[in-house]
């Protein structure tokens, strides 16, 4: 649809808001050619991968998903067993294969996969391992779909995009880490739960690293247009520093909390990801707090990393980071995030 010539302007004449409320991407490459039907590739049929794939078909997110795991019985297993519900869900083609050549001219390439952690391991070999892991799995990607735009879901999720990013030789606005855009939901349901009102209502973002790092964007807060702490401030509402910190603390052992109880999460994390889909490939140009290239953004300059800030999506992947006004100590909060980060693949050597 054609934007109306003052679609984004204020004013007379015109002051170009869609340019001053976003940073564009450096060295961005246009978004492929649409071949008028869409192709999603999911790698790795685990519970994660699964969950993904299943909220997909059920949301009518593509006309063709394909399945690559290393186990090809439990993967002919969850084809099948997809496959079976064609009667209930929209029409889509559905295959699976140990060979990554199934996925070429993909849309999205979907990567879950990741290295379990065995006891006593340490965290670095873990990632050790889940690099090699990534070093077989993105350049079968690459050579199949070299228009597609990289998902990466796999945890540790801001250092592996990063790795799919160096591996894939792609620009880096498509490649994205599913980051905290997940952890914002979480977020948002808790602010929600505690004022009684839809979580839909809710603008907040988690943003930094996905992990104990994270950074919740407080001043930024608002419920049904109406920001929270200048509200609080101007009713003389007192509120303890030290709620707001456990609200935050909650959404970070949220998942471990999932992983406690049941063994795993998906549910939620099939529904994150495949709002992420929907605003990829269908343009909706919506913002999601997801992981991307950070340098330059927000002071972050210490070297090439990945970590979430709110970013506009759409069909060519990162269309630009949002300049979200943060105080000094959130500033300071998510420089610390990425020193963190830098510091974990100083260690990997990466």
């Amino acid at each position: 649809m054609q934007k109306s010539p003052s679609a984004s302007a204020l004013g007379p004449g015109g002051l170009d808001l869609s340019q001053a409320f976003f940073k564009p991407i450096p060295d961005a490459s246009p978004p492929s050619t649409s071949k008028g039907n869409t192709k999603i590739s999911v790698i790795g049929a685990g519970n994660v991968g699964m969950a993904i794939a299943q909220t997909i078909l059920t949301q009518d997110l593509a006309d063709e998903l394909v399945l690559v795991d290393a186990k090809p019985d439990k993967l002919r297993g969850e084809m099948l067993d997809l496959q079976h519900a064609a009667a209930f869900l929209p029409r889509t083609k559905i295959s699976a294969s140990t060979d990554y050549s199934i996925t070429a001219g993909s849309d999205l390439c979907i990567v879950t996969v990741g290295a379990r952690q065995i006891a006593g391991e340490s965290r670095l070999n873990l990632l050790q391992r889940n690099v090699a892991l990534f070093q077989k799995i993105v350049p079968p990607l690459v050579q199949y779909s070299p228009d597609t735009i990289l998902l990466i879901v796999s945890n540790p999720v801001d250092v592996l995009t990063y790795v799919a990013w160096k591996l894939s030789g792609f620009p880096s606005n498509r490649v994205i880490g599913s980051g905290t855009n997940l952890d914002s939901s979480r977020f948002r349901f808790l602010i929600a739960d505690h004022l009684d009102v839809n979580a839909q209502d809710v603008q907040a973002y988690i943003v930094g690293e996905h992990g104990d790092s994270s950074v919740a964007l407080w001043s930024s807060i608002s419920v049904g247009g109406v920001p929270i702490l200048s509200f609080l401030k101007s009713q003389q509402i007192a509120y303890e520093k030290e709620t707001l910190e456990n609200i935050h603390k909650e959404v970070i052992g949220g998942a471990y909390e999932v992983i406690r109880l049941k063994g795993y999460t998906s549910w939620a994390i099939g529904y994150s990801v495949a709002s992420l889909a929907r605003s990829l490939l269908r343009d909706q140009q919506r913002i999601h707090p997801v992981s991307v290239l950070a340098k330059g953004f927000y002071g972050i300059d210490g070297g090439d990393l990945f970590l979430s800030l709110p970013a506009r999506l759409g069909r060519g992947g990162v269309l630009g980071i949002t300049n979200v006004h943060l105080t000094t100590e959130e500033m300071r909060r998510l420089q610390d995030s990425a020193n963190t980060i830098l510091q974990v693949q100083s260690e990997l050597g990466i």
